[in-house]
């Protein structure tokens, strides 16, 4: 869990509150399904529209990332990776043949099968470093869906703004309704800015970190692996990628 990112949230939202509170108005006034619907539905629907399905699916799984990232223990990846060498360095690398099989990690299990093929260090780079590149991509556009959401959002607000003016304008003869109209007007804007600069943009970033992060390990398993196939020493491997802990 991200404590970081709840506490970040709740202190965001709580500040608006307590200020709209201190200014003497209500927590009340601020919910409006109206512009709720035009404003988060429109958000939503224009980045359906810019964005392939399979991207669009991958940002709605990682939405969980921003409070719950995957763990990514980098000393266990290293524990990991020293004993494929010492296996590899007592056995020969048939004995990571084994561990190949059960591996649960694809990029691992990958890694490990070119090893056991005897393919070439270069090669092996060549191979992983494809994969890692088109997975670092494809999850940097699904964050990138939310950075998009992030410059839709304040437009579609004011969209929400200018239909509650409308709505207005078309009732200056019924007061009774002018005030549902304004309202609307005003939380539509308000929506759309606080969206956009309180979740959506945020979101992105975070996830955009996430991304690199795990990209940082799949190049650590890279080095890893390639340094297995090259016969390094298991404690120079060690001092190498514990470079990328720092």
């Amino acid at each position: 869990m991200d404590l970081l990112s709840i506490i970040g949230f709740v202190f965001g939202i709580g500040a608006i509150l307590v200020g709209q509170a201190l200014e003497g108005g209500h927590a009340s006034s601020l919910a409006n399904m109206p512009a709720v619907l035009i404003v988060f539905g429109g958000t939503v629907g224009a980045a359906m529209l810019q964005t392939p399905m399979a991207v669009f699916m991958q940002s709605m799984k990682m939405m969980a990332w921003v409070f719950f990232p995957p763990k990514l223990a980098g000393d266990v990846m290293i524990k990991k990776i020293m004993d494929w060498s010492n296996i590899a360095r007592k056995e020969g690398l048939l004995g990571l043949e084994a561990i190949a099989e059960t591996e649960t990690d694809t990029f691992a299990r990958k890694g490990l099968q070119l090893l056991v093929d005897g393919s070439e260090p270069e090669v092996i780079r060549r191979v992983l470093e494809v994969e890692m590149d088109v997975k670092e991509h494809f999850e940097t556009q699904a964050a990138k869906v939310y950075e998009g959401m992030g410059g839709y959002s304040p437009t579609i607000g004011i969209i929400g703004a200018v239909m509650g003016l409308i709505h207005v304008m078309e009732n200056l003869a019924d007061p009774s309704k002018l005030g549902a109209g304004i309202a609307t007007a005003f939380v539509a804007t308000i929506y759309g800015v606080g969206l956009a600069n309180m979740l959506f943009l945020p979101m992105a970033n975070k996830l955009k970190a996430q991304v690199h992060e795990r990209s940082k390990m799949h190049e650590m398993m890279v080095e890893g692996v390639i340094s297995i196939a090259e016969g390094e020493n298991p404690r120079n491997i060690e001092t190498k990628l514990q470079g990328f802990l720092h």
